[in-house]
Order: structure tokens, then C-alpha cells, then sequence
């Protein structure tokens, strides 16, 4: 196989190319589902979105500059802190989900609502406390629900960016 179609020898800047377009199409998925589907968010997607975010910005900027030895390691941790933050972020939310149902349990407010009305360590504590709404499995692909397939792509990307230290260009 040649080097160019085989992506574990391809250069750290085509590999970060990749991982920022991994993270773009991901989140155009997510806006594809509140958009077109028409399912709404809870906070703890929104903070999924956001590490996604990060990590597509990092990926980018990783991309760009092509740093050589110390630079590769710089980017590479900020994508894995990104990633493992999401990672727990996404594993509260699937962990919320195989709950017995609550009847009496909410996420509270929309997100943007308590940023605006709230003390950030109060939006923080709730956003983390989420219930009810954030329980709710609205969409599920092969059997499994949404927190599952974001927690199975940060692994996955934070492993990509892993694999990215082991250029030797």
C-alpha cells in the first residue's frame, strides 16, 4: 500500500487536517438533529459540542502551524484534555440515560438561560446535576443512544491525535 492512502503514515498536518474535519462533520451532524429532526439539545450536549468545538480548533491550528517535536506534544495534549473532558462530559450523560426514569427530574433551564440569569459555578453544578431531560433517549442508531457514539468518537480522536506524535517526518 502507498504511503499516501494509508493514513497511520500520513504527515502530522494531514493527520490534524483529518481530525478537524472529523470534528466539523460531527458538528454539523448535531446541528442536522436539533435543525432537521428537530431535537433539542439538553446542557450536557451543549458542553459536548463545545469540547468538539475545542478539539476541532485545536486540530486546525495543529494543522496549520505543523509544528516539529515540542509542538506536536503542545497540540496533541490540548486535543487529549479536550477529548477526556468530552469523553466524561458524554459518559455522565450515557451514564444519566440508563437510569430508571425520574418523573420529578429536569435538566432545568435552557442553557443559554441560566448563563444569562445564573452564577457560572450555579449553571456549572446544574449542567453536571442534569436529570429528566437529559435522561431522555430521543435517538439512538444501531441500538445505542447519542452520549454512547460522542463518547466512542473522542476516544477515537484523542486517539487519532495520539498517533499523530508518532511522525517522523
Amino acid at each position: 500500500m502507498r504511503a499516501g492512502l494509508n493514513p497511520l503514515h500520513w504527515s502530522f498536518r494531514a493527520r490534524f487536517g483529518l481530525g478537524f474535519v472529523l470534528c466539523v462533520v460531527l458538528l454539523a451532524y448535531a446541528l442536522y438533529v436539533q435543525f432537521s429532526l428537530h431535537i433539542q439539545p439538553c446542557p450536557l450536549c451543549i458542553l459536548q459540542r463545545i469540547a468538539f468545538m475545542v478539539m476541532g480548533v485545536v486540530f486546525l491550528l495543529g494543522a496549520l502551524h505543523a509544528p516539529r517535536a515540542r509542538g506536536r506534544w503542545i497540540y496533541t495534549l490540548l486535543v487529549t484534555v479536550a477529548a477526556v473532558l468530552g469523553a466524561g462530559v458524554a459518559a455522565r450523560h450515557l451514564w444519566l440515560q440508563m437510569q430508571p426514569p425520574n418523573p420529578f427530574g429536569s435538566c432545568g433551564a435552557p442553557l443559554n438561560y441560566m448563563i444569562d440569569n445564573l452564577p457560572l459555578t450555579a449553571v456549572i453544578r446544574k449542567v453536571f446535576i442534569g436529570s429528566g431531560d437529559c435522561a431522555v433517549v430521543d435517538w439512538r442508531f444501531l441500538g445505542m443512544p447519542m452520549p454512547f457514539w460522542t463518547l466512542l468518537c473522542y476516544v477515537l480522536l484523542g486517539a487519532w491525535a495520539l498517533l499523530a506524535l508518532r511522525v517522523r517526518e
